[in-house]
């Protein structure tokens, strides 16, 4: 009998196959007190564990093959990191010791309390990298449980060739690992189909790198599909099939040909400049979290990083900070990278609703029961913290001199944040100069994500030489809407006649100052959003790598021009008045 599933369209295209399912990596944990004659044994068997996974990754990792995506590498690296994390194993051996938990016990105590800390994150990324600790802490268990060997991922119930023969294969599973990616690459799936996980959940990012159509978040998935049913995963509308009917797996045979067509055809644009009709000539840019990612944005033809997401070297480091050496290091390698390309590097976005496992449990519960998307986050962040970030400033000055870089600052909303933040940059130049270390005067920009910061752009752009738009949190902060909240997240509304009208009247600004002006946020690359924002005279785009190609295409398609007409239409027809469903449903088609 057939049914349908509904979950995250993550991945664009369609998959038609026989279902692989991955039991469930959740692992039954025994708990029990060991005495004190026992707490070294229960600590040591914690180290051996963890010294085997980490072999296991490494392994992995060395043996990648040289076409998997830079994406793999970068994860397998996030892995481990979390591994040798203090705030993982260090905690868990506080278990051990004060509360003479086995170490299982232990380990599951230490995952509910960062659990819960990722759990409180406002960043939908850096809140999806929970998933990744789970799997961390999975591996830990399973070698835990059955010795080293038995951290290796779980295979399916049956080998995958052994009952499918010829027939294509989607893989089923509660959630992937990369390394989990590894063991299951090389052709073998053609789709992905997960119960958990978000548009930037690594399942996402992965599925996206090797362009394969995957639908996550469809809830029940791998406990109602049973193993070789036939599956058609829509990767387009969130949409997964279970034994279609012949005329459905007709219909969408023919979409899959037909999208096949299309891939061949965007490939073919990856050199091509993208020009609307009436020649208006447009930037297209990457959003990337690692310096491994620059491959993938040359790849798609990006003509430099547009974000450079720097928190994310922050992140799970167990209370310490990276260093200065250790970030020019990671700087230096994106911007050599790109080939002389520009790379644009965000300062910290961090803060209270990121903790960097500084503070103690109760601090951190006492953190978060304040409203954190309001709290000490961003440039307020950075400049409670001097010394911390007169080091991140170096580091990217420093990396200046391997190619074209340019600085952002994250949310912005006084005037007295642009005095400071230059005090500080001048303050670092002088400190390299007196060091001798080389360095070049690098070009500073404003991340708009507030109200007041469009309110107060005319005095902004006297301190500033460009400035980005970062639209999700623009959206939430104009409409008040916690994204995180189901509650209220169907109220996130990016075509809201006041979010369109902030973002229209940043670009017309900052384009009437001669200074740059671009759109790093999820709007950029959604292709609903492409001429509408082309019309504002937006014409620089930063987005993920993979979806470079589709707006590429968009913007050859449009005409500048008729575009302006429409928003202009559109800006004054809505002014304080939202758009009927009708009305916004057409503005998307264009």
């Amino acid at each position: 009998m057939s049914f349908q599933l509904f979950g995250l369209p993550v991945s664009r295209g369609v998959a038609i196959g026989r279902a692989v399912l991955v039991a469930s990596s959740r692992v039954d944990v025994a708990h029990y007190f060991v005495d004190d004659a026992r707490v070294e044994d229960e600590i040591g068997r914690l180290r051996v564990a963890r010294d085997a996974v980490a072999g296991e990754l490494s392994l992995l990792k060395r043996d990648m093959p040289a076409e998997a995506p830079a994406e793999l590498a970068a994860l397998l690296d996030v892995h481990l990191m979390l591994l040798h994390d203090d705030s993982l194993t260090g905690a868990t051996k506080q278990w051990i010791v004060e509360r003479h938990y086995n170490a299982e016990w232990a380990l599951s105590a230490q995952l509910e309390v960062l659990a819960r800390q990722f759990d409180e994150m406002e960043d939908d990324y850096l809140r999806e990298r929970k998933a990744d600790l789970e799997q961390v802490v999975e591996r830990l268990l399973r070698a835990l449980a059955h010795g080293p060997d038995a951290s290796f991922s779980p295979a399916p119930a049956v080998g995958a060739r052994d009952f499918a023969g010829e027939d294509p294969l989607v893989l089923v599973a509660n959630d992937i690992a990369p390394a989990d990616m590894l063991h299951f690459k090389g052709g073998v799936f053609t789709g992905f189909v997960t119960d958990v996980g978000g548009r930037t959940s690594h399942t996402a990012i992965v599925a996206r790198s090797l362009d394969i159509p995957a639908v996550v978040g469809a809830r029940e998935a791998s406990r109602i599909i049973r193993q070789d049913d036939w599956v058609i995963i829509d990767g387009d509308n969130g949409v997964v099939i279970v034994d279609p009917s012949p005329i459905v797996l007709e219909e969408y045979r023919f979409r899959q040909r037909q999208a096949e067509l299309e891939r061949q055809k965007l490939a073919r644009l990856r050199h091509t400049p993208a020009v609307t009709l009436d020649g208006e000539r447009v930037e297209l840019l990457a959003n990337i979290e690692l310096p491994a990612d620059a491959a993938a944005a040359l790849e798609a033809g990006a003509l430099g990083v547009g974000l450079f997401r720097s928190e994310f070297l922050f992140m799970n480091r167990g209370g310490e900070l990276p260093g200065e050496d250790e970030q020019f290091e990671a700087y230096r390698a994106a911007v050599e990278a790109m080939n002389g390309l520009p790379v644009t590097i965000r300062t910290v976005d961090i803060g209270a609703d990121k903790p960097l496992d500084r503070m103690s449990a109760s601090e951190l519960r006492h953190e978060h029961a304040l409203n954190p998307a309001l709290g000490l986050r961003a440039i307020r962040w950075s400049l409670s913290e001097p010394g911390m970030f007169r080091q991140q400033l170096r580091a990217i000055l420093r990396a200046s001199a391997y190619g074209k870089v340019r600085l952002l600052i994250p949310m912005v909303a006084h005037l007295s944040e642009a005095k400071l933040t230059m005090e500080a940059l001048a303050r670092a130049k002088q400190q390299l100069a007196d060091a001798g270390k080389p360095f070049v005067d690098i070009e500073v920009g404003a991340m708009i994500e507030v109200p007041a910061a469009v309110l107060m752009l005319p005095a902004f752009l006297r301190y500033f030489d460009f400035v980005s738009l970062g639209t999700n949190d623009l959206i939430q902060y104009t409409l008040a809407i916690d994204r995180a909240d189901e509650a209220v997240a169907h109220l996130y509304d990016p075509w809201h006649p006041a979010v369109l009208g902030l973002i229209a009247s940043t670009i017309q600004q900052a384009r009437a100052a001669g200074k740059h002006v671009s759109v790093c946020g999820e709007m950029a690359g959604d292709p609903a959003f492409t001429e509408t924002l082309l019309g504002m005279g937006l014409r620089s785009f930063s987005m993920h790598p993979a979806q470079i190609a589709a707006i590429k295409q968009r913007i050859l398609r449009s005409d500048a021009r008729r575009c302006s007409a429409s928003v202009r239409d559109l800006l004054l027809g809505g002014a304080g008045v939202p758009m009927e469903p009708a009305q916004r449903a057409s503005t998307r088609n264009g």
